[in-house]
């Protein structure tokens, strides 16, 4: 997705080196830091642009996309028949079945790390509390929730896999059980019931249940992707909504396909997922696209000017020549922020309401 920007900080610098050319003509009309030039009889007035006070916010707006954020895949990890999928569109909480193999579930568990590893007694790790702490959401006790697998957690596991139709065999197979952040929406099957699956296969994709806005970025522009920062989202009918950055992520895309039909190189995006306050305003868009602005710095009650009309002095810094009547003369300023083709400035005679003149 393509990003529009609105930050011409790049356009402010290349609008100041094409005035260094006025520096001569500055000094050589007696231009000092106070020195006043008056306008010959006849001579046409400069153009000018006023000083005003006002927020300047550095912002850069991209392309989103309403929806409901990442779609991930469910791969098996046994060999079997699927005998039943849950429905396209659904809610699975955890410790419910997300498909069954061999007519027994495959259930949804929260949690990070993905199942990668059978988990018995003696086993200790990060995969072990994390079931443990499902186990224990589930309702199952007579453990204690830590990073070890003893025979309490396996007497528990018995419980839960009789509960489930499983063999209480006390032992968690990886491919048992599958791991989201939280609950999750059911977005399509990739088997129906009656294929035959082994591990590797893709059963089903899913995706969280919040309609959110997602934003691919590239990675010159992560500077953009902090995570809890406020952004803007223009909806499609035209309607402004404040939303929040939930999560930023680095995602690998295979690049498009050369002319020989392989596979260019992969291409690296920052993907951005955004809440909007009011989620309900977001009913009724499937696959639209939405405008997401993201500010990166703002400054409040600033005195401004074009940027255009800076100029760079023979004694170094910045200033902007105020028209006063018939006369003009040049103001040093100090230079802030630059955004929307204006700069903010810093003088010490300089006022909100003075004309400065902008070259034509």
């Amino acid at each position: 997705m393509t990003v529009r920007r609105t930050r011409l900080r790049a356009a402010a610098i290349g609008g100041v080196v094409l005035l260094f050319a006025a520096v001569g003509v500055v000094a050589a009309m007696g231009f000092g830091g106070g020195g006043e030039d008056r306008a010959q009889a006849g001579t046409t007035a400069p153009a000018t642009a006023t000083v005003t006070r006002q927020t300047l916010a550095d912002s850069e707006t991209a392309d989103g996309e309403l929806g409901y954020g990442t779609t991930r895949t469910a791969t098996a990890k046994l060999s079997g028949t699927v005998t039943a999928l849950a429905a396209t569109g659904s809610t699975v909480r955890r410790g419910k079945a997300l498909y069954q193999v061999d007519n027994e579930e495959v259930v949804l568990l929260y949690g990070g790390l993905p199942a990668y590893r059978t988990l018995a007694p003696g086993m200790e790790g990060a995969d072990v509390a994390q079931f443990e702490r499902n186990l224990q959401a589930l309702g199952y006790t007579g453990f204690t929730v830590d990073d070890e697998y003893t025979g309490s957690t396996a007497d528990a596991v018995r419980d839960w896999q009789e509960d489930l139709g499983l063999a209480e065999t006390g032992r968690v197979e990886p491919g048992r059980v599958v791991y989201a952040d939280r609950e999750v929406r059911v977005e399509s099957h990739q088997a129906a019931a009656g294929d035959l699956t082994q591990p590797g296969q893709t059963v089903l994709t899913y995706t969280g249940t919040d309609r959110v806005v997602t934003v691919e970025l590239d990675v010159d522009d992560q500077r953009l992707a902090k995570r809890d920062a406020k952004v803007a989202v223009k909806l499609p009918d035209g309607r402004a909504v404040d939303g929040t950055v939930r999560t930023v992520e680095t995602v690998v895309q295979p690049g498009a396909a050369g002319a020989n039909g392989q596979s260019g190189d992969v291409e690296t995006k920052i993907e951005v997922t955004v809440a909007v306050t009011d989620p309900k305003a977001l009913t009724g868009f499937d696959q639209a696209s939405a405008d997401v602005t993201f500010t990166v710095s703002e400054r409040r009650d600033v005195l401004t000017v074009p940027v255009a009309a800076l100029l760079a002095l023979a004694e170094g810094g910045y200033g902007v020549q105020v028209a006063e009547g018939d006369a003009t003369r040049i103001l040093a300023v100090t230079t802030g922020l630059f955004a929307d083709g204006r700069v903010e400035v810093d003088g010490a005679d300089l006022t909100e309401g003075m004309a400065v003149v902008v070259p034509t």
